[in-house]
């Protein structure tokens, strides 16, 4: 597969034809934050945290769904982009309720990571304080709505990874919110198979251990990744 040669904040960078943006800059040490995007799953570029300038293009683009072309000059650090991303941030904490000094993920939530990295220090919207309910119907897990980013990585997880498709949005704009099955109680769903991959997937303190505390709450988001390659891995063996 022939290779690409891009510049990446002003540094050559090779990557293989098909690969996007975030994963040639990944490749050669650059990072470009993500909140939507893991490893392991389907990128559907929802967070706009990756938001990347492209010499020629009229707007910034998505890194992780962006494909490298030949030639293509890419900026991943302007003051517009950290600007921006500032933004989205305030936004998705204006949206719901993200007080981390009483989370359960305090100290493990790449949202918080991210406020911290991107120095943002208050909100400048309206919170918007919506009434979100918290569902702790299911044996092992609980999911907290007012902590959720809507990021869809815990929806991905179920149904690419899992095959069940417990997971699913409903309703729109400020109304919407991850649902179980038809809506019902997530404790009563029949597709559930417990297997604790939203848990791992979730970036915040939405999806939870029961009897989880304060900071207490444990992920292994790279588990996804290392399910998906071991059954690639052994696919392609089966197959020659």
């Amino acid at each position: 597969m022939a290779a690409q040669t891009l510049k990446i904040n002003g540094e050559l960078v090779s990557a293989r034809a098909g690969e996007t943006i975030l994963e040639a800059a990944r490749d050669a040490g650059i990072a470009i934050p993500t909140l939507c995007q893991l490893n392991g799953l389907t990128d559907v570029g929802a967070c706009r945290m990756c938001m990347v300038e492209v010499a020629g293009a009229r707007r910034p683009l998505a890194a992780c769904t962006t494909r490298v072309t030949e030639g293509m000059v890419v900026q991943t650090e302007t003051p517009k982009l950290q600007t921006y991303r500032r933004g989205v941030l305030e936004l998705l904490f204006s949206e719901r309720s993200h007080v981390c000094a009483v989370c359960v993920a305090n100290g493990n939530c790449e949202l918080q990571d991210l406020a911290i990295q991107l120095g943002m220090t208050h909100v400048s919207y309206e919170y918007l304080a919506p009434l979100c309910s918290v569902d702790i119907s299911h044996a092992r897990f609980g999911i907290d709505h007012n902590r959720c980013i809507l990021c869809t990585r815990c929806v991905r997880a179920c149904d690419e990874v899992e095959g069940v498709h417990t997971w699913d949005i409903a309703g729109r704009g400020t109304n919407s919110r991850i649902i179980s099955d038809l809506g019902g109680p997530w404790g009563e769903a029949a597709s559930c198979t417990s297997c604790g991959k939203c848990l791992d997937a979730c970036p915040t303190g939405a999806i939870f251990p029961i009897g989880s505390s304060v900071a207490g709450r444990q992920r292994k988001p790279d588990r996804i990744a290392a399910i998906v390659a071991a059954r690639r891995n052994r696919a392609e063996f089966e197959n020659g």
